[in-house]
């Protein structure tokens, strides 16, 4: 599977739970909608997956990636200390300048 680059350092900065890696893979301003939450910008986005590494420890394997223009969906299996462990899930991204600007994940 051919991912974008900043696609594959956020897969990777999740499976070794670095918030901050995970968070520089987004623009400064970026968007993230997750478990009915919005956070924004990179700094809240570095502190939510902060929180969500030490409560999850949640790891992710790509399945399928597709991309229409800046817009794409990354199907992932996630697992980790989370109940019905493992599940699927698309993270649907905007992606400009080699940043992501925005992510919504859903089951």
């Amino acid at each position: 599977m051919n991912l974008p680059k900043v696609i594959t350092d956020l897969v990777n900065a999740q499976n070794s739970f670095d918030s901050t890696a995970y968070a520089d893979c987004f623009s400064e301003n970026a968007v993230v909608f997750d478990e009915g939450k919005t956070h924004n910008g990179r700094v809240d986005i570095q502190q939510w997956i902060d929180e969500s590494n030490k409560k999850y420890k949640s790891v992710m394997k790509p399945l399928q990636y597709a991309e229409n223009g800046t817009a794409s969906v990354l199907t992932a299996e996630c697992s980790g200390t989370f109940p019905g462990s493992p599940i699927t899930l698309q993270f649907h991204f905007d992606i400009a300048d080699g940043q992501i600007q925005h992510l919504k994940v859903t089951g």
